[in-house]
């Protein structure tokens, strides 16, 4: 079986700077210059990071974590 490459992004129009996801994962996320939440590489998640993910997509409450297929997604 293939798994899906997915990649984390961050919808910049919801994000308002509340930092759950630096909090909860600051191996996948970092600030940004005007204290927003920034994913911290480019490219597909490694399958151990993927729940970690999830959970912080969870906890956003402004639901500005995106968890999306690279292979099918093409708004970037």
């Amino acid at each position: 079986m293939e798994r899906r490459k997915l990649r984390l992004e961050i919808d910049y129009q919801r994000c308002q700077g509340h930092a759950r996801c630096i909090a909860l994962a600051p191996e996948l996320f970092d600030v940004d210059d005007y204290g927003n939440g920034k994913v911290r590489f480019e490219g597909a998640l490694a399958p151990q990071q993927l729940e970690r993910a999830r959970d912080v997509q969870r906890n956003c409450p402004e639901y500005a974590i995106r968890i999306n297929d690279m292979e099918t997604d093409n708004d970037g």
